[in-house]
């Protein structure tokens, strides 16, 4: 535990508070335990929105429908 602590540039008690789940404890503690043990590639798994359906759902229903398309002042429908 030690080890991880000093790689991760922090304190054993902060990662002792890691381990337990704190969410009080910032995302760059995290971040740096992830680093430490080699799994920093996981942390951008979870911010791809690719993997976000829940989110791609909502920002595809706040689209417009239909798109108007503007024309030119004084040209006509017919040509």
């Amino acid at each position: 535990m030690a080890v991880v602590a000093e790689r991760a540039f922090t304190s054993r008690s902060t990662l002792q508070r890691v381990e337990a789940g704190d969410t009080n404890v910032s995302i760059g503690i995290y971040a740096g335990v992830l680093h430490a043990l080699g799994l920093l590639d996981g942390l951008s798994q979870i911010a791809d929105i690719s993997n976000d359906s829940v989110g791609q759902a909502l920002a595809s229903a706040e689209l417009p429908k239909r798109v108007h398309l503007k024309r030119p002042a004084g040209s006509s429908r017919d040509g």
